[in-house]
């Protein structure tokens, strides 16, 4: 059994995250060998307790075998003193479970060609993973901080650091990664600029010689790799960068997909002693305020991160491809929220996509 616990968290969360567990719901139905559990986190946490994340909420995080992550951040954390809000609490997850291999797949869904702003024939073919490194560099370095000299005069400074084994253990899982898919991976970097960089890429070459050579390695730089996203970006198989550039170079990608709402994520630790790892999932749209409260949210980048979830933590990998052609199915009959609709089209509510996909994964099963 694999025990898994949904955080809505703020803006839209607490609107997709009710269709991931119907969804997940239907699934545990029909055997599948999961549980849920839900904690309050963020805004309905401090509403609720007068803290944004329980130590209750922390252990059942720290023994989950998946979380399922809505969305963080609201304009209402202006409203809360902040001694409360010094920690980040999703960095804080990332960075303490080690869930150091974000998986971010991007995918052109058929009949979703008039969603995005790119022509249909540059989108033809697009099917890739962005495999970002997500505990370190410039979110997680140190020094960090901002300071005012005696003059008055402010300086604030990040430090980008990495070391050998973080980059090798993020590296392997992109080439592990590529040998189940086109066997092809791109590093992106800044190594014309930055030592970080150069570092990067020395040892990811390092690593390729070594252990990787049975795939195709090549080299971007990041600037190069975004104009080439919008390009050409069926060029791309694995695509293997760092945080940063990882979180700019995904929202960039999102213009394939048609929208932030349709992409999903998955953050993966290293494999324990007993054979787990832990994991959060997690549609990368962020908590949309300006839409939140409005029964509008698509909700289908969280369920198909559920679907990653079948895929990497469950282990049920049928149950996972159902999933995502549900989700296919829908979108090909023309069902679409606001963000992916046609101009002057109608539109469907969250809900009313969740029924939709249950309606399809009730009609092939």
């Amino acid at each position: 059994m694999h025990h898994l616990l949904i955080l809505p968290g703020d803006g839209i969360g607490p609107e997709i995250m009710p269709e991931v567990r119907r969804v997940a719901e239907w699934f545990m139905k029909r055997g599948t060998p999961i549980s849920l559990d839900e904690e309050l986190y963020g805004v309905a946490s401090w509403k609720a307790y007068g803290t944004l994340m329980r130590d209750a909420t922390w252990e059942k995080i720290q023994k989950a075998d998946a979380i399922l992550f809505g969305a963080t951040g609201s304009p209402e954390y202006d409203e809360i003193p902040a001694e409360h809000k010094k920690h980040d609490y999703l960095l804080k997850m990332r960075h303490e479970l080690d869930l150091f291999t974000n998986l971010r797949p991007i995918k052109l869904v058929p009949g979703m060609e008039d969603a995005s702003t790119l022509r249909p024939e540059i989108l033809r073919g697009t099917d890739m993973v962005i495999v970002r490194e997500l505990t370190g560099g410039l979110y997680f370095g140190e020094p960090r901080g901002i300071e005012v000299d005696g003059a008055g005069v402010g300086r604030a400074f990040n430090t980008l650091v990495y070391t050998t084994e973080e980059v090798r253990r993020i590296a392997r899982a992109a080439f592990e990664l590529a040998r189940s898919r086109g066997r092809r991976v791109c590093n992106v970097d800044k190594s014309n600029v930055l030592e970080t960089f150069r570092f990067w890429r020395d040892t990811v070459i390092e690593l390729h010689q070594s252990e990787f050579q049975d795939v195709e390695l090549s080299h971007l730089y990041v600037d190069n790799c975004a104009m080439q996203l919008v390009r050409r970006p069926a060029q791309f198989d694995v695509i293997l960068t760092e945080n940063l550039f990882g979180d700019i170079l995904s929202d960039c990608a999102a213009m394939v997909a048609g929208s932030l709402g349709m992409l999903p994520s998955a953050s993966l630790g290293a494999r324990l002693a007993d054979g787990r790892r832990h994991a959060l999932y997690e549609p990368i749209h962020g908590s949309a305020p300006d839409i939140a409260g409005q029964s509008i949210a698509n909700p289908c980048g969280a369920i198909l991160s559920f679907a990653m979830c079948l895929r990497y933590t469950v282990g049920a990998l049928e149950d996972a491809l159902w999933l995502e052609s549900a989700v296919e199915r829908v979108i090909a009959r023309g069902l679409r929220t606001a963000d992916i609709a046609r101009p002057g089209s109608p539109t469907v509510s969250t809900v009313a996509m969740g029924d939709a996909i249950l309606q399809e994964l009730d009609a092939h099963r």
